[in-house]
């Protein structure tokens, strides 16, 4: 073999032995066109039980597949799952795909916190539950859930429970320029009405403890106690409220029982975010100075909300409405 001098090699004359793990890994990623489409009905420290084409009695457990990363799933998501999706015990399918969310219900831990929470994914609507006394209402929780929903495509509920305690016209009266749809509940009167406007839908359901949301859920969804509880055995004892979890409605349907929230942070919504919801009032928003808040004066003087109602393209209850939310999202709560 004759020699040559290292100085007139170049990197093609030099063989590399391969390392492990040197090998390129391929960008190609299999399309899993069998997966079956299933809905996420309860999250427990990286396990998803999943209901298969939505069926409440064909639940499946799931783990996220190696692909996914720290993509969120979270209750409500729509998602793709491939291996054992026979539901039987001490099996286990992959969730390789997580379909685009129709809405989202996000919240922050306050108004400073960065870090922004998916609560529930493609829920339709929002079911507002508060007391009318025993706590008594808080109204700012209100504004501020229905903050949540104008800017995350759900439609607003507000439900009045204890009605054998408290008058709801006040409450009602406070909203009647928003449309919102109310339903008033007590514990000595069936909830038939409510029960027709959920059957058919996917509704969350949000409250402070005590207001009785979790009564509404076992009076609406029979074996609740038994579902939450089956949820819990997974979770090895842990109280059933610290997580959401999605219950089928006897007549069709989804509810989602979120746990009882202490605070409602909206870090992530903009005043801007707010106006969008509010069409009659977006146009003239685009002539608002730079950075107005739309509260109007004297906080935000030459705010063009105000010239709508002057022309009368809207009733002044609803910029008073808008602003109480604009309000609630800057963490001053109105009357």
């Amino acid at each position: 073999m004759v020699a040559r001098d290292w100085r007139t090699l170049d990197e093609s004359d030099v063989r590399v032995r391969p390392g492990k793990g040197s090998r390129p890994r391929s960008k190609r990623r299999p399309r899993h066109a069998d997966a079956a489409t299933a809905m996420v009905t309860s999250v427990d420290r990286g396990r998803w039980t999943c209901a298969v084409d939505g069926d409440p009695d064909r639940e499946v457990t799931a783990m996220r597949a190696r692909e996914l990363g720290r993509t969120p799933i979270v209750v409500g998501d729509t998602v793709s799952l491939v291996g054992d999706v026979s539901g039987k015990q001490d099996t286990l399918a992959r969730i390789v795909r997580v379909d685009d969310r129709a809405s989202v219900l996000r919240r922050t831990a306050d108004d400073t916190d960065p870090y922004e929470r998916v609560v529930v994914a493609n829920a339709e609507q929002l079911l507002i539950v508060t007391a009318l006394a025993d706590p008594p209402p808080r109204t700012g929780f209100i504004d501020r859930c229905l903050v949540a929903c104008y800017t995350g495509g759900l439609h607003p509920v507000l439900c009045l429970t204890k009605a054998d305690l408290a008058e709801p016209d006040d409450i009602i009266d406070r909203y009647a320029d928003l449309d919102l749809p109310t339903v008033v509940t007590r514990h000595d009167a069936p909830v038939g009405e409510l029960d027709d406007r959920l059957t058919g839908h996917v509704t969350a359901l949000v409250g402070h403890s005590g207001v009785g949301k979790s009564t509404l859920v076992n009076r609406l969804v029979p074996d609740a106690s038994l579902r939450t509880a089956d949820v819990s055995a997974v979770g090895k004892g842990r109280h059933t409220s610290v997580t959401a979890i999605a219950l089928p409605l006897p007549r069709g349907g989804w509810v989602i029982d979120t746990p009882g929230i202490r605070s409602f942070g909206l870090a992530h919504v903009t005043a801007d975010d707010i106006v969008l919801s509010f069409t009659e009032f977006a146009e003239a928003a685009e002539h608002c100075p730079s950075g107005c808040g739309h509260l109007g004066s004297p906080s935000d003087p030459g705010c063009a909300l105000d010239a709508v109602v002057t022309t009368g393209d809207a009733p002044p209850g609803r910029l008073t409405s808008l602003r109480r939310l604009l309000a609630s999202r800057a963490g001053a709560e109105t009357g």
